[in-house]
């Protein structure tokens, strides 16, 4: 078994594996309700106030492990009944408060939401504040802080409010499906939608079929996953579990690379179509510059699109670390290619349902892909591999290219912002959601600095040292 970031990842990964293993031997159906009592064996709660209750919201982490409701689409879910230990959000008085005679934050607060009692101290009226944080700036004790729950801290474009119920609730308007509310919630009360059952049937409705074969398209970032392993074993049980062939969706970062670069040079200023979250960003909060977005497939889209058109019978899954290829695989323009999407997470409770030890596995090989196309997977790689389709192409003299390199939404947010003013100094934004690239994705194993090294260690073993070199073999 895989080691976690954390004990939410954990029980996530428990719930997967139990579904999975019910699923693979067809028992699930008669047994989807004993999982629970599986996982919370006993009467002592481990993490609730009684096991009933810690059993109740299991239940309700199955169902999203089995796909939830098929009439909801939104890859992220809130489950309610979990969330409800977070305090209340928003600007509170501590302790700290000594009831200054200064009252500077009275005075800084134009709504009238501050007022003191007999010994000075201050309070906050929830009724008037907006939040704004004036009266915590001024405070000369720092003895206002701010509670905003970990998930409104984590969505940045704020997608997230709480209810009168104390629960968190997403504004699927806003949302772009990124998943670091599920990754940064400590109570997992916010988590994705799994769609693991239908990869189990893809499986097993191909062994010993000849009419079609059921492909696994691997992100590149799965080389700084399983660590504890070598890339060649994983590989080695992706075709244990099932899988006729494993591609490398950097080979279709290759190929996006190669006309990305070009479409670039074509229309001078271009936003980058790899990232689903960045690109759905931009159409709910810049729709006025949705005409810069490149018109390519992601890679993911791009190799699939290939590998349908050579097997129309394959059914591909894909699987990396983003939450949102969930919803990407759901877009009309991709749904034709990608028949299902999974995380490094569910991968491993696959492997571990049926029992199979990577460690001990002998290593396959994955080489589909250059240097260029495997170094997508972390923050910078894709403006690299601009520049170098640019240069192949005998276009990087003749066109000055100015990359934006930019590392988690927030930075996305503020070069749109720059665009949509004319201000931008750049004529290619990279926009990656999650801080560091795919490898900060939400639905990796472990998340650290090490992960870039890893990226690019194996991005030099390659054999294929240039785009044109990886992308010769699909002519």
């Amino acid at each position: 078994m895989a080691k976690f970031d954390t004990k939410v990842q954990l029980l996530k990964y428990k719930v997967l594996k139990e579904v999975a293993r019910l699923a693979w031997e067809d028992k699930l159906l008669d047994h989807v309700m004993d999982i629970p009592k599986t996982i919370a064996p006993g009467k002592t709660p481990t993490m609730r106030c009684c096991v009933y209750k810690e059993r109740a919201i299991l239940s309700e982490r199955v169902k999203l492990a089995m796909g939830g409701n098929s009439e909801e689409p939104h890859v992220i879910q809130v489950i309610d009944i979990a969330c409800d230990d977070c305090p209340a959000s928003g600007y509170e008085v501590t302790d700290s408060c000594r009831g200054c005679l200064a009252h500077r934050c009275e005075q800084a607060c134009r709504r009238g939401a501050i007022s003191f009692d007999h010994n000075h101290t201050a309070h906050i009226d929830k009724s008037k504040c907006v939040e704004c944080g004036q009266c915590a700036k001024v405070c000369p004790y720092s003895a206002i802080a701010n509670r905003k729950r970990p998930c409104q801290n984590a969505c940045k474009i704020k997608a997230i409010t709480i209810t009168d119920d104390n629960a968190a609730a997403i504004d699927h308007e806003k949302c772009i499906s990124c998943g670091a509310c599920v990754y940064q919630c400590p109570f997992g009360a916010i988590t994705d939608k799994s769609y693991i059952l239908n990869v189990i049937d893809f499986i097993k409705r191909s062994e010993g079929n000849t009419k079609y074969h059921t492909y696994a398209l691997v992100a590149p970032s799965i080389s700084s996953q399983f660590s504890e392993v070598k890339l060649g074993q994983v590989i080695a049980g992706l075709k244990q579990l099932g899988f006729h062939t494993v591609v490398e969706a950097a080979l279709g970062a290759d190929m996006v690379a190669n006309l990305e670069c070009q479409e670039l040079v074509e229309k001078g200023i271009l936003t980058s179509s790899c990232c689903p979250a960045f690109v759905r960003y931009i159409k709910t909060a810049f729709p006025n510059l949705t005409q810069y977005i490149s018109h390519n497939l992601s890679p993911m889209g791009a190799i699939a699109k290939y590998m349908k058109e050579h097997d129309p019978t394959a059914k591909v899954v894909f699987i990396g670390p983003c939450t949102a290829k969930k919803a990407e695989v759901q877009l009309d323009s991709v749904r034709p290619y990608v028949n299902a999407a999974m995380t490094f997470e569910e991968l491993q409770a696959l492997f571990d349902s049926r029992d199979i030890d990577l460690a001990s596995l002998e290593e396959d090989v994955l080489d589909n892909a250059s240097y260029f196309g495997r170094i997508f997977a972390r923050s910078g790689g894709l403006s690299d591999a601009v520049a170098q389709g640019l240069k192949e192409h005998n276009l990087a003299d003749s066109f000055e290219y100015t990359p934006c390199v930019c590392n988690g939404i927030e930075e996305c947010r503020t070069a749109l912002l720059k665009l949509s003013h004319n201000a931008l100094k750049a004529n290619f934004i990279e926009g990656m959601a999650c801080v560091d690239g795919c490898i900060g994705g939400a639905g990796c194993l472990t998340h650290g600095e090490k992960n870039k090294a890893e990226v690019d260690k194996y991005g030099r073993q390659a054999l294929e040292k240039t785009i044109s070199d990886a992308i010769s073999v699909l002519s």
